[in-house]
């Protein structure tokens, strides 16, 4: 098979042929045989995996085909999905823009079209951002709900796994075969949704603000807590990634950016690490209380357009992608990113969030929401 430069963008391994869906595994969830490095060369020289992370083994069992392995921002510390090891994912339908990350490969190769479906991992928005990036549909679970077993890094408070697709129906088809409780709920008659008035630029608000409001009832709102849970999500996932990954700084490989990060994860101390903890409390009872009266929350999956790849080299232009997503990683609630317009061609996402345990009855409502494909016309 001759592989264009967007495959070779994108698969360590594979792409491989196969019947049923096929389906892409991001290179930090496990897979028989094959060797797990989470993008970076410090992992290399793992032996290879001795049995599948136990949502592959789901997706075999129900039948998809194991399309190969695809390439992710190194060691999920990242949501550029800028790789200087393996390379960076081509964005398929905006190749002058970061692909996002870390879930990188993952939301490349569904946008591409060369799988059906893609898996991916969610701490800090590393699902919903890259399929912001890409134009795609993104879902981060219910914290908890989907096995973590086979998964690098072995043991985190905030990361779900969770499918890219192309459609909402296609995500619900995935999150039947990952969970065996998944059962798909009807739409809604009347949701109440309430929209965050206050999470993104201009152009971004308008449009997003426009969808939700030609598919639901909408009541503008404001989240106080959202800019403290994002600091205290970044605290807790610099904690437990340099717990993590801290003695591979001394193999010297790994890459510039991320090196730096976990130095600075470093310096994170017990003290402020319980000041976020305090904020992760505080916060998801605050979610809770709003999603008592409301349905889901909506806001835009990105405050403003990704950054090129120009752009991306510096690393204060990734620190705002994640402001409207890593705070639902801090609260535990379940949340899908869905391609809606573009602004300025740059691609815009909105992103539903629900309660916890409703993810169901969050991709029910996702489903009502019209999709936005580059390239073809109403």
């Amino acid at each position: 098979m001759t592989l264009s430069p967007v495959h070779r963008s994108i698969f360590l391994t594979g792409p491989f042929p196969g019947d049923g869906m096929r389906v892409a595994i991001k290179d930090c969830i496990d897979v028989a045989g094959e060797t797990t490095t989470a993008g970076s060369r410090a992992l290399a020289t793992r032996p290879p995996a001795a049995r599948d992370a136990a949502i592959v083994g789901r997706l075999r069992t129900a039948g998809c085909t194991i399309a190969g392995r695809v390439t992710m921002h190194e060691l999920a510390y990242g949501v550029t999905g800028v790789n200087g090891w393996t390379g960076t994912p081509i964005n398929p339908a905006y190749p002058h823009l970061v692909p996002g990350g870390s879930s990188s490969g993952s939301a490349a190769a569904v946008a591409a079209g060369l799988v059906d479906a893609a898996i991916g991992t969610d701490t800090g928005g590393s699902i919903r951002v890259p399929a912001a990036c890409c134009g795609v549909v993104g879902f981060k679970p219910t914290f908890g709900r989907v096995s973590r077993d086979g998964l690098t890094p072995a043991s985190s408070s905030l990361d779900c796994a969770g499918p890219f697709a192309r459609s909402v129906a296609d995500i619900e088809r995935i999150m039947a075969m990952l969970l065996s409780d998944w059962r798909a709920a009807p739409p809604h008659p009347a949701p109440r949704i309430a929209f965050v008035a206050d999470a993104g630029d201009e152009a971004v608000l308008t449009i997003t603000r426009a969808v939700a409001e030609s598919a639901f009832a909408i009541t503008p709102i404001t989240l106080p807590g959202m800019a403290a849970a994002q600091q205290a999500g970044l605290r807790i996932i610099a904690r437990e990634s340099w717990d993590a990954f801290a003695p591979l700084l001394e193999t010297g490989l790994i890459g510039r950016d991320v090196h730096d990060r976990l130095l600075a994860a470093s310096r994170i101390s017990d003290a402020e690490l319980a000041e976020a903890e305090a904020v992760r409390g505080s916060f998801a009872a605050e979610v809770d209380r709003l999603l008592a009266d409301f349905d889901a929350i909506a806001l835009p999956t990105l405050p403003a357009a990704p950054p090129s790849l120009l752009a991306a080299t510096d690393p204060a232009a990734a620190l705002p992608m994640t402001a409207n997503c890593r705070p639902f990683n801090l609260s535990g609630h379940p949340a899908i990113a869905l391609p809606v317009g573009e602004a300025g061609g740059a691609p815009v996402s909105l992103q539903l969030v629900g309660r916890k345990g409703g993810d169901e009855a969050l991709c029910a409502l996702a489903r009502t929401i019209p999709l936005f494909k580059k390239g073809e016309t109403a």
